[in-house]
Parts: C-alpha cells; sequence; structure tokens
C-alpha cells in the first residue's frame, strides 16, 4: 500500500506533497530534517494522508496535487477546515 501525503510548515507558508509506503518513516524523516528539500521549513504537521494499492496510482495522484491544479484544490480544502 502507497501512500500520498500533505505536510504543512507550522513556522512558514510551505505545503509539501509526497509518496511513500512508510508513512511514519518518511514523516520521521521530515521532522528530524534529514530531507534537504523541507529541513528549513520544520516542524510540520500532516495535513492529509490518501492510501492507494500500487505505486503508480499513487504517483499520478501526486504528480495532480503537485500541479497548479492540484494546488488549487489543496488550498480550496485547507479553506474549508478554517
Amino acid at each position: 500500500m502507497f501512500k500520498v501525503y500533505i505536510l504543512q510548515s507550522q513556522l512558514r507558508k510551505y505545503l509539501y506533497v509526497g509518496m511513500t509506503n512508510n508513512i511514519g518513516r518518511r514523516f520521521k524523516q521530515h521532522q528530524d530534517g534529514k530531507e534537504k528539500t523541507t529541513s528549513p521549513y520544520k516542524p510540520f504537521k500532516l495535513l492529509r494522508i490518501e492510501s492507494y494499492p500500487t505505486r503508480l496510482e499513487a504517483r499520478v495522484r501526486e504528480k495532480y496535487l503537485k500541479s497548479g491544479c492540484g494546488k488549487e484544490w489543496i488550498k480550496s480544502i485547507l479553506s474549508t477546515n478554517i
């Protein structure tokens, strides 16, 4: 099972979308600053996790969420949660 996840920086205006087969390990890597891309933005909160049966399906969703339309979708979800 593969997961697509969205992280939000708790200190700065920054969202990160990623994919993994081990969400606990991956979240810890982000929180511990072991990822060059996200390190300056830690700590994070996990906004959303979606599960997919195959890596390919998860990758398609991840690519969508990183696109312009996907970012707009994420913003709409955030605005409804406020």
